[in-house]
């Protein structure tokens, strides 16, 4: 006999199912394409309006902590850069990892500070971590000026395999963006997150192979350790090719790849199941 339903349940064709078309998203994303601009201009003027040196701090901050790990960090733990200079070799791991951190930091916390058009306005959710990441995106551009300086300053130049960059910062965008999406929607619900953010981005910092190499990681526990953290096969990545003349280790790169786009798609579905509370929430 079938289970007989509470008398207090609201009839079934009156109950709400939250269906995510993946496609339809997506397009939905791509027509506030324009949003997404203005939001990220925005950002980008409040974050450097007041501030004496404006774009250079995307140069500043990646070159002192640069100065930081040669001056200490190289000296005592005696890192292995295959021939190239120590700061071209750390310089290389932190613009990745300035990007990321940089975009989950500021877009983590968008949801939370643009409330109010949450409130009014209907428009795909996404659009704030989005923007945000675009930002970082920009200040890494501004960055790459630094590490220009540093070849001519060095005279070690670029190696002709570094046509593989594109394909690492895909991968590094795709990581990106998913953490960026579960921690925007979980801030959103638990915002004790924000102020966990500091604490946990720079034991990252640590974490991942940025003053040293990927061979500081044990060989046995290596694949599952890109896999976990597939910025560690990217920076990895961008010294081998950009550094050292050599082809990406595949047997890394494609289990981060891989990693990579599960995060953005299990962040994403995560974030579209808890975007109908936001509002409420916040």
């Amino acid at each position: 006999m079938a289970e007989m339903a509470s008398p207090e349940a609201p009839p079934a064709d009156l109950r709400f199912r939250r269906r995510i078309g993946p496609l339809a998203a997506v397009r939905d994303v791509w027509r506030a394409r324009e949003l997404v601009r203005t939001l990220a201009e925005r950002e980008l003027r409040a974050r450097y309006k007041q501030a004496m040196l404006g774009l250079a701090w995307a140069l500043i901050t990646p070159l002192a902590l640069m100065v930081v790990f040669t001056l200490f960090f190289n000296r005592v733990a005696q890192v292995e850069t295959g021939g190239a200079p120590y700061p071209l070799f750390s310089y290389l791991g932190l613009l990745p990892w300035t990007f990321f951190s940089t975009s989950v930091s500021q877009g983590g916390q968008s949801l939370i500070q643009n409330i109010p058009l949450l409130n009014k306005v209907y428009f795909p959710r996404e659009v704030f971590p989005t923007a945000s990441v675009g930002v970082a995106g920009l200040d890494s551009a501004v960055a790459l000026v630094a590490l220009g300086g540093l070849f001519a300053i060095t005279g070690f130049l670029p190696r002709a395999t570094s046509f593989w960059v594109p394909v690492l910062l895909l991968i590094q965008v795709v990581f990106t963006l998913g953490v960026t999406y579960v921690v925007s929607a979980v801030v959103v619900y638990l915002r004790d997150l924000r102020h966990a953010l500091p604490v946990l981005l720079q034991m990252g910092l640590f974490a991942t192979p940025v003053a040293y190499g990927i061979d500081f990681v044990p060989e046995s526990f290596r694949t599952l350790y890109v896999v976990l953290n597939p910025l560690g096969a990217v920076i990895d990545g961008y010294r081998r090719t950009v550094l050292w003349g050599l082809g990406p280790d595949w047997g890394l790169v494609l289990p981060a790849s891989i990693s990579a786009v599960v995060v953005l798609l299990v962040g994403y579905l995560l974030f579209k199941r808890m975007e109908t509370g936001f509002a409420d929430v916040a």
